[in-house]
């Protein structure tokens, strides 16, 4: 199982839940700043910090070798400037520099002349994430597969009873129709006897 052959979103959290149990330290900085200038406000998610650091990682893993200057580019975007043309803003610099120190540190990317390479260990390192990012894609395939089943079997039991309860319905109107005719035939009988009776009177 290689890198390449699971979902990139759940490698990326993968890979940052991983970060987050090795003890990497979140600056508390990145609570209150926005990820650059085209952005509007601050992340919801308070692990977007790891988040991005997977993702720089990843970044280096399939593009590599990768400066700072190249990640803030690829993580810029268009800021809106209300009715005039939006502008292309890079990405903030401190948060990539910071991804870059912390992967360092863990031995995962390494500087070269170009910029920063993934490592041996870094490549192993993913692909490990990769294995178990399949497993839990693989697991939510499982329980998608039955709760679904068990939503058809609710579905079946409701599609049951609803069908029970018109079968109920049908036979109650056919009962109350057999009976309004077998009054109205009642009725008809009796209004022939009272008939012949005057007529056997007069």
């Amino acid at each position: 199982m290689s890198v390449f052959d699971v979902p990139v979103s759940a490698l990326i959290k993968a890979v940052a839940s991983d970060l987050k149990k090795q003890g990497i330290q979140q600056p508390d900085w990145t609570l209150f700043v926005k990820t650059g200038q085209h952005r509007e406000r601050a992340p919801e998610s308070s692990e977007w910090f790891f988040e991005r650091m997977a993702s720089v990682l990843y970044r280096i893993y399939k593009q590599g070798p990768l400066g700072t200057e190249s990640l803030r580019n690829y993580y810029g975007g268009k800021k809106r400037r209300g009715v005039r043309k939006p502008h292309f803003r890079k990405a903030g610099g401190k948060i990539v520099r910071v991804c870059l120190q912390q992967l360092e540190k863990q031995g995962l990317i390494k500087k070269s002349k170009k910029g920063r390479i993934i490592t041996g260990k870094g490549h192993s390192y993913l692909n490990q994430r990769a294995k178990e990012a399949a497993g839990l894609a693989i697991e939510g395939e499982k329980k998608a597969a039955m709760a679904g089943k068990e939503r058809h079997e609710e579905k079946s039991t409701e599609e049951k009873r609803v069908e029970e309860e018109l079968k109920k319905q049908e036979k109650a109107a056919r009962d109350k129709l057999k009976a309004a005719e077998e009054e109205k035939k009642r009725k008809e009988k009796k209004k022939e006897h009272k008939e012949e009776k005057k007529a056997e009177a007069a």
